[in-house]
């Protein structure tokens, strides 16, 4: 196998340079699936980690996909071999050798499916540990974070267009691609107001979609994305240092800073609640362990408690393709659970509060079915 090498110490910023063909060069522990299903939707050559793309701490799903794509994977091959090859080479791997233009080098043979599985199976054992340590910082720090998340926000001007309308908020996680497609029928009819967190504004575009707002932290977000138009919101730290700044000043746009804690998803929910949107569609969003853990986050304090304030308007699109398949009888199940509501209707026409419980409902199910 032959291949030109690209390498960055930040996977995400890597993918943006490769093209099919090439060999990655990643320092990447615990390899995540969003970054492996990026680098196989690209058809790059081969994966070279000097990290361990499965630490053991807990069962990473990276290896698992690149594996499964066909992709080979060269797993831990320490930092000699970051420091040996440079960006622009050209490379040769046979068997257990790398031959490189400043010499060979031996490495150990590619990742197998056994032993990943094997590996997941004795970090899926340790996980109840993993567990235990992200449970205790993430109330640790809900102890500190809950003053800010519960009080009255103040709202960035991009967020006033939100009252009354619905919201779609897209983060660029795993099975985006697959729960916007099944929300698109819903985003055609509603129209609501589309919000991309940092490279989910790239999802939203690849969907033929443009964002009306782009929040976060701005380090994964395109040019492309950023220059269409929509209203920037730049993720700070509490101290009020936001290093997404100073990109948006060097691309010439106007934007607004707003400082919080937890993630700029989080930020996102919480804007939009805050702003009045009647229903909040999440897409691509980070809900447990395993996706905190693959985001090198120890705790979700903010997570938890901003999905306590926005739950009883939040509709959680992540894997709603799972629950959806043509000719399974979801769509008559739906249609006999609608027709239960039919005798509400006599209250609703007198009742503005029930009107706005079967509104939601309503919404709830289009979703659920795609239509």
């Amino acid at each position: 196998m032959k291949g030109i090498v690209k390498k960055d110490k930040r996977t995400k910023n890597l993918v943006c340079r490769l093209k099919p063909g090439d060999i990655a060069l990643l320092d990447h522990e615990d390899l995540d699936e969003v970054a492996a299903r990026t680098l196989a939707e690209i058809g790059v050559g081969a994966v070279l980690n000097v990290a361990p793309s499965m630490s053991g701490r807990y069962p990473a799903l990276g290896a698992s996909v690149l594996v499964d794509a066909g992709i080979p994977l060269y797993d831990h091959l320490g930092p000699e071999v970051w420091d040996m090859l440079h960006d622009g080479d050209e490379i040769s791997i046979e068997g257990s050798s790398l031959k490189t233009p400043r010499g060979t080098i031996a490495i150990r043979p590619s990742l197998t499916k056994e032993e990943i599985t094997e590996r997941a199976e004795q970090a899926s054992a340790r996980l109840n540990e993993e567990l235990r340590r992200f449970l205790e910082n993430t109330l640790e720090y809900a102890a500190r974070e809950k003053d800010f998340i519960f009080r009255r926000q103040r709202l960035p001007k991009a967020f006033l267009e939100l009252k009354g309308r619905d919201a779609v908020v897209v983060v660029r996680g795993p099975e985006y691609k697959s729960d916007l497609m099944m929300i698109r029928a819903f985003i055609r009819q509603q129209k609501p107001v589309l919000i991309g967190v940092d490279g989910g504004a790239d999802a939203l575009l690849e969907m033929g979609l443009t964002p009306h707002i782009i929040i976060g932290d701005m380090d994964s977000v395109s040019d492309r994305a950023l220059s269409q138009g929509a209203a920037l919101v730049v993720h700070a730290y509490l101290s009020g240092m936001a290093p997404g700044l100073e990109r948006i000043r060097k691309l010439g746009l106007n934007c607004e800073v707003f400082p919080s804690p937890g993630t700029s998803e989080d930020l996102a929910l919480l804007l939009s609640y805050e702003a009045g949107a009647k229903l909040i569609v999440a897409v691509g969003t980070h809900s447990n362990i395993v996706d905190f853990l693959e985001k090198g986050r120890p705790g979700m304090a903010s997570t938890l408690l901003v999905r306590m304030k926005v739950g009883q308007r939040l509709v959680d699109a992540k894997g709603v393709n799972r629950l959806y398949c043509p000719g399974s009888g979801i769509k008559n199940a739906a249609l006999l659970v609608a027709a239960s509501f039919v005798p509400a209707l006599f209250i609703a026409a007198t009742s503005p509060q029930v009107r706005q419980l079967l509104r939601l409902i309503f919404l709830r199910l289009k979703i659920a079915l795609g239509v």
